[in-house]
């Protein structure tokens, strides 16, 4: 099957299974594991931080970054659309008592600043405290540019709120500008970079910050069931991943463009138009085909999801030029049919 579900699908390498066999472990909630801690040291210096902290998932990752930068009753800044308000669970708010205050997403996937200037709240007893603004890199596939994340950077200065990225698809969003990792990370307080999408590894996600966040957080991992033990078989494949995914992210990138390319003038559907900027394709149906077109490409060993009026189509390390091709002809074959 030619998985075009998302990023997250990737098998681990040859590469990466040799790693985890071969890798010296120890008990991490000790701080012995070896691996675990070379993966910690990598990852900090690579992004710029003082520190790092290896996690199951990218959602255990925010929410520990989440909890630890807010109390109970302290209130973050948040994207509507954010994988942190909308797509994990509520964990925020069902562990940490922690309240949401979402703002729009302006159609380049950036939060308009005066308007997160305006949801600030003042010192009031009334009010949830303002205490944190959180970001995404990429948004839904769309890059957001280092003069803004700096801009974000000012205004979370300004009001004394510390800044979170949400960066899951960060590394997209550096090969996309042609910038270190370091650079993207550099305006924020704290970072989470997930190991498991397009850089390939099975599993994992970093969160980088200062030694004592870092510290306080490690708190925060224990209390969410995130001390792993021997995870330096995991942390094995995730140094691969760093080694070896990023420079291979833009054939990714390469092959969403040619995607869009040759669907972009199918009749009834639209490729949302500036959208593709790095490895996801977002299609607009004129008609309710969702459910259909999943149907059929399944038929004809092409994965993909949809809703009922569109549809996100995500190139990684495992689709080649040519499974990419026969994916096209797949879709195509749909629409000139319907």
């Amino acid at each position: 099957m030619i998985d075009l579900r998302s990023d997250t699908v990737t098998r681990p390498s040859d590469a990466m299974r040799q790693a985890m066999a071969r890798a010296e472990v120890g008990d991490d909630v000790y701080g012995d594991d070896p691996t675990v801690n070379r993966l910690q040291a990598v990852a900090a210096e690579r992004l710029g931080h003082e520190a790092a902290l290896f996690l199951c998932s990218g959602t255990q990752s925010n929410l520990v970054a989440l909890l630890t930068h807010c109390q109970r009753g302290d209130e973050y800044i948040v994207g509507h659309d954010a994988h942190t308000y909308k797509y994990e669970g509520g964990g925020a708010a069902a562990l940490g008592g922690i309240q949401p205050q979402p703002v729009a997403f302006g159609d380049n996937g950036e939060l308009s600043l005066d308007e997160v200037a305006k949801v600030i709240k003042a010192d009031d007893v009334h009010f949830a405290r303002t205490r944190l603004l959180c970001l995404e890199n990429t948004q839904h596939g769309r890059v957001q540019s280092v003069a803004y994340m700096n801009r974000a950077r000012e205004l979370a200065d300004t009001h004394q709120l510390s800044l979170h990225l949400d960066g899951a698809r960060m590394a997209n969003a550096a090969v996309a500008m042609n910038v270190s990792l370091e650079t993207v990370a550099a305006p924020f307080d704290t970072v989470s970079l997930c190991l498991s999408k397009g850089l390939g590894a099975p599993v994992g996600s970093v969160l980088l910050g200062s030694k004592a966040f870092i510290h306080e957080a490690t708190r925060w991992r224990k209390v969410t069931g995130g001390g792993m033990r021997q995870a330096g078989v995991l942390a094995a494949a995730c140094l691969v991943a760093l080694d070896r995914g990023f420079a291979r992210l833009s054939d990714d990138h390469r092959r969403a463009q040619e995607l869009a390319a040759h669907l972009d003038h199918l009749p009834g559907v639209t490729v949302k138009p500036g959208w593709t900027q790095t490895n996801m394709v977002w299609l607009e149906f004129e008609a309710r085909v969702g459910d259909a077109l999943v149907s059929h490409c399944a038929k004809h060993g092409v994965l993909m999801s949809a809703s009922t009026y569109g549809a996100r189509l995500v190139t990684h390390c495992d689709v080649s030029d040519e499974e990419l091709a026969q994916a096209v002809k797949v879709i195509v074959d749909f629409f000139q049919r319907y």
